[in-house]
């Protein structure tokens, strides 16, 4: 017999209560802005610490894989050791290990430090969408929501801006000391706000320790394989193919065990729902869209302005800060009845793909005033896609079945993050491969195009005399250079048109899977009017 969760006491919705949220968010904030700040300083950390680019490189790929393992876990000790409780020792667990992070002192620590801040951060997001489910009233219950969104729309955007000024005006420890005044705040909100519940140590008799194993270590080994294929070759390195292999085997075995525990870490009959099963593919779709508006544009910059990363953050601020209004404006949009969520992703859907377009239009003359117009309609357009997600999704959930959902969606997100950004890159090297073979095969049948009249004509668009001969080794390298940038841009332009088809695949879900949902509290309105 499966073991039905109980229902957890209600609380009022109090300014204490409400104060406490807001600590949950500030923690589950810092933990998102703790990864992507890391990520983004990763050169000046690898510098300061003296470790080669490879070995750099497992510096993230480890952070991630705990992250997303601790995310599968996180709602089942919360709800076994109470909310309040865990929330602080996981805050107090993250900001330690943020600390210690610096005074390494070997490369082995130093990652193994990684990846015990990794767990702990990890563990931070579902707590977000587990209280959120939890504690708030119907009335505000979107506009919660629009919070949690807020972690993956106005935090990772936020990123760039705040590794530049570590790394370029302060020092780079901070980029792991930066954890700490946020998370005491955060600390301070939750102990004096969220409400203390009882243990329930009973459930360790029924804890799903198969579950745990072989679903963590399944999902982190998954991650590390999407972080360090490329690098490795894939399939030809034997390392790659083995991290796959125990990969799909024991998430297999975790899905099998999942299906008939008695107290499961994902209730996979929750899937019978199309609402939810529509919200977790759509997510897994919408974060890697939403990469047209971060990854796309740094790529750019990086690779063909030679821009750092302090010059390209105002660009990313464009999307992030407008967030702290937008996201409550569609909150209070989706709040009313005439609002159908399934429009609002669908326009959002539509806003993503015309700025995809407009980026699919660039050249070597673009500089950061032509991807405003761009950046402005990311703005709008995430928001416009995740909360109608999150409303959709979370309206077939009962209260009982919030850590559940919490499991399932943030482990979703989770890797989903991960999975994009590898898709991204691979796509961006692939095709930049494949247009620098194209465009030297074109010039090399057609060399009049590269060829100078004469030495004093030649320059770094003509670098070849009549001859055949090179006219400098200068022009020479400044043409390799120009015809590189040329492979970029239209890598990044393919990559474009490549989003624009993932996000009118969305809307092509949308239009299949879910049913119309309402706001929560006009529900509440109907259903008394009906007594009455």
């Amino acid at each position: 017999m499966n073991a039905q969760p109980a229902a957890p006491a209600s609380h009022p919705f109090t300014l204490r209560l409400a104060l406490g949220l807001v600590g949950v968010l500030i923690a589950a904030l810092t933990s998102g802005l703790n990864d992507r700040v890391t990520d983004l300083a990763l050169a000046d950390v690898r510098a300061a610490i003296g470790f080669s680019y490879d070995r750099a490189t497992w510096i993230t790929s480890a952070y991630q894989a705990a992250e997303v393992a601790a995310m599968m876990v996180a709602p089942w000790f919360a709800v076994t050791f109470s909310l309040r409780r865990f929330a602080l020792a996981v805050a107090f667990g993250f900001a330690l290990a943020g600390i210690l992070q610096p005074f390494a002192a070997t490369p082995g620590l130093f990652i193994g430090l990684r990846v015990i801040q990794g767990l702990f951060g990890g563990a931070l997001p579902p707590l977000l969408m587990t209280v959120a489910l939890r504690f708030l009233p119907p009335g505000i219950k979107l506009y919660g929501l629009s919070a949690y969104a807020l972690t993956a729309t106005f935090g990772p955007n936020m990123a760039a801006s705040l590794a530049a000024f570590w790394t370029d005006a302060v020092g780079w420890q901070f980029v792991f000391w930066q954890i700490v005044p946020p998370l005491l705040l955060a600390g301070v909100l939750i102990g004096w706000g969220l409400p203390q519940d009882p243990l329930r140590l009973e459930r360790f008799k029924q804890i799903d320790l198969f579950g745990m194993l072989t679903g963590c270590s399944g999902v982190a080994l998954m991650v590390l394989t999407l972080s360090q294929g490329e690098r490795l070759d894939w399939l030809q390195s034997p390392l790659i193919v083995g991290m796959l292999c125990a990969s799909i085997a024991l998430l297999v075995a975790f899905l099998i065990n999942e299906w008939s525990h008695p107290l499961p870490l994902f209730k996979l009959q929750l899937l019978q729902r199309k609402n939810l099963t529509h919200g977790l593919l759509v997510l897994a779709g919408v974060l890697l869209v939403a990469l047209s508006g971060s990854a796309l544009p740094s790529a750019y910059f990086a690779q063909v302005a030679g821009f750092r990363t302090v010059q390209f953050a105002p660009l990313a601020l464009a999307i992030g800060l407008p967030q702290l209004l937008i996201a409550p404006f569609m909150a209070f949009l989706l709040n009313l009845r005439w609002v159908d969520c399934r429009w609002m992703l669908t326009c959002g859907a539509a806003l993503l793909s015309v700025s995809c377009l407009m980026g699919a239009q660039l050249t070597d003359d673009w500089a950061r005033q032509n991807f405003w117009p761009i950046q402005l309609l990311q703005a709008f357009g995430q928001p416009m896609l995740i909360l109608p997600v999150l409303m959709s999704a979370t309206s077939v959930i009962l209260p009982p079945e919030g850590p559940y959902a919490s499991a399932m969606f943030n482990t979703v997100r989770g890797f989903s993050s991960v999975a994009a950004g590898s898709l991204v890159e691979n796509f961006l090297t692939h095709r930049e491969k494949f247009h620098s073979h194209t465009l030297v095969d074109r010039l090399g049948n057609s060399p009049w195009l590269m060829t100078a009249a004469n030495s004093a004509d030649a320059s770094a668009m003509q670098p070849l005399l009549p001859d055949g001969s090179a006219s400098s080794a200068e022009n020479l390298g400044h043409f390799a250079t120009l015809l590189k940038h040329q492979a970029v841009i239209l890598s990044i332009s393919d990559a474009y048109l490549l989003l624009i088809g993932c996000a009118l695949l969305l809307v092509l879900l949308t239009a299949w899977l879910p049913k119309r949902v309402w706001p929560p509290q006009t529900l509440i309105q109907t259903q008394t009017k009906a007594v009455r």
